[in-house]
């Protein structure tokens, strides 16, 4: 493994980009953009990490050492196929630039040797302009891959961070988005957004709160964000709740009704619809009649 990674030249328009203070000075978010260059403060006895949206292609550099023993004004480490890295810098007043490749473009970062490091610099991918088009085909093979995925969600960020990188995803611990139809109620408790495929996934948890089976088309999920309804494009369910239980069911809507694309946001006030096919139960109301007081006397 060769001990200094060598220098790229890259010719580019610089613009220093100056990471803005925010609640957490140690952990900042900027925009991807391979037309500037982002100075980054790195500390001696500290590590900073850069997190791609996915896996980096390539790294150059000059005065950088892979093993801290071979003569630097920078250690780096990186994993082939990761989606971060991590530097620290050797030397006081250390500076140098790194050119990472990724996605098929090369973007710039200025090193400098500081007492106020970034520990965690995060880029993120420039948001995609709401626009016109056709939503992407997607296939059957391909959607259930997607509710797979969103299933594996928590094991796949923490074992391959890389493969669920660009996967938009909440969580609606805090504030549930419950749609309540009396004996049952349907409560979505995760969304994620697969951009590239314009195509939302949800996990809901459906409550039967009657003493009668719960049975509902399994393939007949709507989605409604404001006055618009958008129909399943796959679901995972089993069509029926017990009494007095509660079902985990995944779905997921790709686009729109005419075939363009929803670009809707996770931010949304989602309302979920299912059409049922049991009938509801029947509430029997007895008139009892009602005996007047007698009034007691002494």
């Amino acid at each position: 493994m060769k001990s200094i990674v060598k220098l790229s030249l890259v010719t580019v328009t610089v613009f220093a980009v100056r990471i803005a203070l925010a609640d957490s000075p140690a952990i900042q978010r900027v925009m991807l953009d391979n037309h500037t260059v982002v100075s980054v403060p790195v500390a001696i006895n500290r590590v900073t990490t850069i997190n791609f949206p996915g896996p980096i292609e390539a790294i150059d550099g000059a005065g950088f050492t892979v093993d801290g023993k071979t003569p630097g004004l920078f250690q780096l480490a990186h994993a082939k196929g990761s989606a971060f890295l991590s530097v620290r810098a050797l030397a006081p007043r250390a500076s140098a630039n790194l050119n990472i490749r990724w996605n098929e473009r090369t973007y710039v970062f200025e090193l400098a040797e500081s007492d106020a490091p970034v520990l965690s610099l995060i880029m993120e991918s420039p948001p995609v302009p709401e626009e016109a088009g056709h939503a992407p085909e997607v296939s059957p093979l391909k959607l259930l891959s997607l509710l797979d995925k969103a299933k594996a969600f928590p094991l796949l960020k923490s074992q391959q961070p890389e493969s669920v990188a660009n996967v938009g995803f909440t969580t609606y611990d805090g504030k549930p988005l419950v749609s309540d139809f009396n004996d049952y109620e349907i409560q979505i408790e995760e969304a994620f957004r697969f951009n590239a495929e314009d195509t939302l996934v949800f996990r809901v948890g459906i409550t039967n709160k009657s003493d009668t089976p719960l049975i509902y088309q399994p393939d007949s999920f709507a989605l409604r964000a404001g006055n618009r309804l958008y129909p399943q494009s796959i679901s995972d369910s089993d069509g029926q709740v017990a009494p007095r239980a509660r079902s985990i069911v995944y779905f997921a809507v790709t686009g729109t009704p005419d075939g363009g694309r929803n670009n809707l946001s996770l931010k949304n006030q989602f309302t979920v619809l299912v059409q049922r096919l049991s009938p509801p139960p029947v509430i029997t109301v007895t008139n009892i009649p009602v005996r007047p007081l007698r009034s007691l006397r002494g």
